[in-house]
């Protein structure tokens, strides 16, 4: 079953939000409700939610389960 909720983490300040994930496309930008940085995916990853989520977004997250490669957007 594909978990739609992730607490991201800010890198720079370390505030924690639980968000909700799109189904429908990636989330690119993400402004930390903390210190206003906006995160952006680190290199390799899709979105914000694989960089800094307790949760890879929900392509990865069906694409780990059904064996596929791991790939988003």
């Amino acid at each position: 079953m594909t978990e739609l909720q992730s607490t991201i983490t800010c890198p720079e300040c370390g505030h924690v939000e639980r968000e909700e994930m799109p189904t429908d496309a990636c989330q690119f930008f993400y402004d930390c409700k903390g210190c206003e940085t906006v995160l952006r995916p680190l290199k390799g990853d899709c979105c914000v939610f694989c960089s800094f989520g307790t949760i890879a977004c929900p392509p990865i997250q069906e694409a780990n389960g059904n064996g596929s490669p791991s790939c988003c957007c």
